[in-house]
Order: C-alpha cells, then structure tokens, then sequence
C-alpha cells in the first residue's frame, strides 16, 4: 500500500513539474514531413546582345523578307525594315567604247575596178593600193570604208583619216567609185567620199589628181563644187555653197581637216580663186 502512494505522489509531482514550463519539457516525438518536390529543371536561356533578340523589343515583327532564299540564309542585318522598298538592280549596261581607229592597205585587184581604171590610164594597177578603214558616220557610229589611192599618198591618207575618227568628225559614205560604175556625178550625188578615178578633170581634157590617185573628194554634198559664177550642178547641194556653214560634215577654210591636209601637203580646192571645190584635197596641184 505504500509502495503504491508512493509510485502516485510521485507522478503527480512529474506532471505539475511539465505544467509549470520545467526546464527540460518532455514532448512527444513527431514525424518530419516529407521534402518538397524537386521542380523540373529548364536551361537558363543564354543571354544575348538586346539588339540581336527579337524579344527584346515589343514592336519588332517578323518580315517576309527574312525568309531565307533557295539554298541560303537570309542575314536579318541586310534586309530593308518593313515598309521599306528595295530599289531593283540595275539592268542598264554601260556603254560600249567605239573601237578604235583601224586601217589595212593592201594591193587592190583589176577586178575591183571595173569601171574607175582601164587602159590608157596614167598610173598602172600595181602601183594603187586599197585602204579599208573606219570612219565615224553621221548616225554616230562607226563603219567600215574603202578608198583607193596611189602607194605614195597611202600613209598620208590613213594618218589624215585616223584623225578625222579620233575627232568624231562624221563621213556620210566611203564605198569605191565603181560602185556607180565610175559616174562621178552619181557618185556625188550619193555623197560618197571617193578617191582613184580615170577621169580628166571637170570642164578639161587634163587628167585630174583622181586620175593619179592623188584626190579625195569627202562629203560631196555638204562640201560642193561651186562654179565662178555660184552656180551648184548637184541640187541636194546648193545650200551648202557658201561658206562658212555651221553643219556635220562641212569643210570650212582654216578649219582641223583642212589643216590636217597641209601639214602633210596637201591642198584644198576650196582654196583656189575662181571655182571653188569644197570636197577636193589633192597631193601635188590640181
């Protein structure tokens, strides 16, 4: 019986001994909660120069034109913003450069001259040269011509000529006098620059420096034969009787071609009193 009030009293001292906030509480052991879920993991996003993301700034759109071409990357750099149109390339070419000035002399064969040379001429066949060269037309354009002079006046001939293409200064045409079967009008009249010709000179019985392939008439029309008393015999020429004239193609006195004709020795018959023969250049008179 003691025993057991003994074991009472001494419990009931235990508990008023944990009422009271005894400095070693007694507390019942309790489960810790369990850890947190882990959160799935994401890469961090790697950073980038605010001006190469396109979040970065809330107006920017995507444009069609970074659409990469066939077999290519389009280069968000080099196209236009939006709203903006590209001009298209350019598909006008330069102009070509005319080419230069060429001439070839070469011997020239009986049969190229069926009308302008025959027997009895004062120069022989062998002795004319053909001389096929450029010259600039009045279309502003080069074209291809044929002359026949005398061996003697062909370098005189391809250096006065390659000066007159270097300056533009336009010939209307240069074919050989056969093609109008030796008629010197006709040919005039097709205002062709000619040379070689056996023909005596106009109004005598005299051969003419043609005859030797020593004269050049050049633009017939715009450089005409004028008489003593004014009078023009090609119709299509007589505006162009007087001098000077301000036009393509015209010889004027003391101008570029005709002293480009003296240096050398030539004369111009548009220097001579009297009649006046625009067209003409001649090497040793006449």
């Amino acid at each position: 019986m003691t025993r057991a009030r003994t074991a009472l009293a001494m419990t009931a001292a235990y508990l008023a001994v944990s009422a009271c906030g005894g400095s070693e509480p007694v507390t019942a052991p309790t489960t810790p909660p369990p850890p947190p879920s882990p959160r799935p993991s994401s890469p961090s996003p790697s950073p980038t120069p605010p001006s190469s993301s396109p979040t970065d700034s809330p107006t920017a759109t995507p444009s069609a034109s970074l659409s990469p071409p066939p077999g290519g990357t389009a280069s968000p750099q080099a196209s236009p913003s939006a709203g903006a149109a590209s001009p298209p390339p350019s598909q006008t070419q330069p102009p070509a450069e005319p080419p230069e000035f060429a001439a070839k002399v070469s011997r020239v064969a009986r049969e190229r001259l069926p009308y302008s040379w025959r027997k009895g001429c004062p120069v022989p066949v062998r002795d004319l040269r053909l001389i096929t060269m450029t010259y600039w037309g009045f279309d502003d354009r080069p074209h291809t011509g044929e002359l026949v002079v005398h061996e003697d006046v062909a370098d005189d001939v391809v250096t006065v000529f390659g000066r007159l293409y270097g300056w533009r200064w336009p010939i209307y045409r240069m074919v050989l006098v056969d093609v109008y079967k030796g008629d010197d009008f006709d040919s005039i009249d097709a205002d062709n620059t000619s040379a070689f010709n056996c023909r005596p000179a106009t109004g005598s019985s005299s051969w003419s420096r043609h005859a030797y392939g020593k004269a050049i008439d050049i633009n017939p029309r715009e450089n005409p034969y004028v008489s003593a008393d004014g009078s023009v015999a090609h119709r299509n020429a007589r505006r162009f009787a007087e001098r000077p004239v301000k036009a393509p193609g015209v010889i004027n006195p003391g101008d570029k071609v005709v002293r480009a004709f003296e240096r050398l020795g030539w004369e111009w018959g548009g220097s001579w009193s009297g009649i006046k023969d625009y067209q003409h250049f001649s090497k040793g008179g006449g």
